[in-house]
């Protein structure tokens, strides 16, 4: 299976429902490194590396997102891989 590293911003009402440490609970059950950061525009930017067909596990939920959320659009930007070592939140 072949590794990716995918940035994605999501937009909607994903500040202040918990969306971050969603993402960080459902990504490290994936068994994906990365982080979900909080923007200024109120978006979330969310980093997943690992395997693809994980990332794209992430993906699917991303555009649901927590019970609070309302997930308007997400964005998907392919980047070279890099080694992270853990999930985090910002």
């Amino acid at each position: 299976m072949s590794q990716k590293l995918v940035k994605f911003t999501v937009k909607g009402k994903v500040q202040r429902v918990g969306f971050r440490f969603h993402t960080a609970h459902t990504a490290l059950k994936l068994d994906l490194t990365g982080y979900a950061r909080n923007q200024a525009d109120g978006s979330v930017e969310v980093l997943a590396c690992g395997e693809e067909d994980k990332v794209k596990a992430l993906e699917e939920w991303l555009n649901t997102g927590p019970q609070l959320a309302r997930v308007d659009s997400v964005e998907r930007v392919e980047t070279q891989w890099q080694e992270l070592s853990d999930f985090k939140m910002y």
